[in-house]
């Protein structure tokens, strides 16, 4: 079978393409936005549903081709609008990743029937946490709240609630709402506009922890002595009432820079706040004593004007109070999970397994090539190696580098309905527990927990649970990648978009990449690109696959990973989401912008 007959494959099998219409007099044609697919879909003119040359459609395959250099047929179902709109760019990767992002009617007259304040009756049987004082600490920009803190120290003992939205009262089991749910299995977060599991009548509404509100949780009430170790636990169904809504940054500042005027604005929590920050540190240290891997990538996130434009992209800050959330989470995702296995009940978990042995053999010849030592034997390789390789890359120039290519060698985490363990947190048992309006596993295991604790997870029950577990553990993983990838995809789109706006100029960075045709260079502000080996112009270079380096056959220059480089912008296109560099001195350059200004090339950095 041909290349172009495999393509044309491809395209039948896909159905719905997302692309760009080129207009004649009696026709036209879709030019699919993913290339690879590589066949234009032809377009009779009675079919073209009135879309604008140059607009961004949705054509659905109405026939195979005929011929091997004929095109496969089509008819336009939806036109997104002009490629030039703020949005459409967007909205053609949720079509193209066929994320769902609109409800039914009936789905939203669900959610707005079922998202009543809560009621003396809704309270009835649970256990009244609403004068324990309790907090949410999130970013600046989250609207969907679905998990607060408590902490007190009684006698050396942290007595540590982490409080979790019941969504699972809202969203009945096989109701439209959870059906959907299911299908959409998690929410999307791009860069202007989230795609949510629920609706927002929900999501920031009823199931969100708003501050001064009384809510329905399921909590999670731990005590863990001065070691760090859990001592005893509680998992109760509750009412709560958040006492204030904090943020990452309103946090840090109070615990980090001493900011007075905050310490006095949020005087009656900074107490709690202290003693969160202590609990969270030991926490976290007994996590890295087992192993636990901490992959602390620069990750961004892209400022976008009124028109969608990416203006700025700055980088995610981790600090004390992500740190303390993180923390929390994981001790009462932990704890759920050992409670619910040593039950033996069908349950949901969160699985991460051991790499591969060959995969590992490779890193660790990278990472000598980088000049970072790894043991590697004939067993499975334990977390703590990972973690020491990470603390030896920590401070240096291929840092970032040296946790993606750790992050590569390993297997995804995925969703499981056997507890496999988690090998990137050196944790037995873990599921997903704590964020139940964003992610549907969460929202699975809280109506099991419920019927548990309420003493109706009878054998027919259990025997319901192990029929379905299987297939929505799958339907979660699957659901979990599509959004990852539609988030990837969008954030190299806006990236590229970005870097339009800065051809000519040079910046900073480290080799990511090397292959038989260029480098890839990864700049400080996450943004990658590829310098062509048809641009490095001073000698021939040869690819050394066993060393992952390009060699000059003349000079015997080396280009290898890990490698610093002052690089020109020399091409970006937002619509194959490429970036192209050369290298700064064969293109010239005088300047250099890091991001935080622009200085002399080969000054001070």
């Amino acid at each position: 079978m041909s290349e172009i007959q495999i393509q044309n494959k491809e395209l039948i099998k896909n159905r719905k393409i997302v692309g760009t219409y080129q207009q004649s007099r009696n026709y036209g044609f879709v030019v699919p936005d993913n290339r690879r697919l590589g066949a234009d879909i032809f377009v009779p003119k009675e079919k073209s549903g009135g879309a604008p040359d140059g607009g961004k459609v949705v054509v659905e395959i109405t026939a195979e081709a005929k011929e091997e250099h004929k095109s496969p047929e089509g008819k336009i179902v939806e036109i997104l609008g002009d490629a030039s709109e703020p949005g459409v760019d967007i909205l053609a990767v949720i079509r193209n990743y066929e994320l769902p992002d609109a409800f039914t009617e009936r789905e939203l007259r669900q959610a707005e029937r079922v998202a009543k304040d809560v009621s003396e009756a809704d309270r009835a049987g649970r256990m009244d946490l609403r004068e324990i004082m309790m907090v949410t600490i999130d970013g600046d920009d989250a609207r969907d709240l679905d998990d607060a803190v408590s902490l007190s120290v009684c006698g050396g003992i942290y007595e540590l609630g982490v409080h979790i939205a019941d969504v699972s009262n809202y969203v009945q089991e096989y109701s439209a709402l959870d059906r959907e749910a299911l299908k959409r299995g998690t929410s999307v977060y791009l860069p202007d506009r989230v795609v949510p599991m629920l609706p927002k009548a929900l999501s920031n509404g009823i199931c969100s922890l708003n501050a001064g509100e009384d809510r329905l949780a399921l909590s999670c009430l731990m005590q863990i002595d001065k070691g760090g170790a859990v001592t005893d636990y509680r998992i109760v169904e509750s009412v709560i009432r958040v006492d204030a809504r904090l943020t990452y940054h309103t946090v840090k500042r109070i615990l980090e820079d001493d900011d007075n005027i905050l310490r006095e604005q949020f005087e009656n929590f900074v107490p709690m706040l202290r003693e969160m920050g202590e609990l969270s540190a030991l926490l976290r240290k007994n996590r890295e004593k087992r192993g636990s891997i901490d992959f602390d990538f620069p990750e961004s996130r892209l400022i976008l004007d009124e028109t969608g434009h990416p203006t700025e992209i700055k980088p995610y800050e981790r600090n004390t109070a992500t740190k303390l959330i993180e923390e929390f989470m994981l001790l009462a995702n932990e704890t759920v999970a050992q409670h619910f296995y040593w039950l033996d009940i069908p349950f949901l978990y969160r699985s991460h397994e051991s790499p591969e042995q060959e995969k590992i053999r490779k890193l660790a010849f990278l990472m000598r090539n980088l000049g970072f030592g790894m043991k590697t034997g004939r067993e499975e390789i334990h977390p703590k190696e990972i973690q020491k390789l990470l603390w030896q890359a920590e401070g240096s120039e291929a840092e970032a580098l040296v946790g993606r290519l750790a992050l590569r060698s390993m297997k995804k985490a995925e969703y499981t309905s056997a507890s496999l363990g988690h090998f990137g947190l050196a944790s037995r048992y873990y599921c997903h527990f704590t964020s139940p309006i964003r992610r549907y596993p969460d929202l699975q295991i809280h109506r099991i927990i419920k019927q548990y604790l309420r003493g109706k997870l009878d054998e027919d029950k259990q025997a319901h649970y192990r029929e379905i577990l299987d297939q929505a553990a799958k339907q979660c993983s699957l659901t979990e990648r599509r959004a990852n990838e539609a988030e990837r995809e969008c954030e190299k789109m806006k990236k590229a978009e970005y870097m339009e706006d800065h051809i000519g100029e040079c910046f900073t960075g480290v080799v990511s990449g090397v292959n038989s045709f260029g480098i890839y260079v990864e700049l400080e502000n996450t943004v990658e690109g590829l310098i062509s080996v048809s641009d490095l112009t001073d000698d021939y270079y040869r690819y050394e696959e066993e060393n992952y380096r390009l060699t000059g056959e003349r000079t015997g220059r080396c280009f290898s990973l890990g490698q610093r480089l002052i690089v020109k912008v020399k091409k970006a296109d937002r619509v194959t989401k490429y970036v192209d560099f050369v290298l700064a001195e064969e293109d010239g350059c005088t300047e250099v912008n890091d991001g935080k200004g622009r200085h002399e090339a080969g000054g001070e950095q």
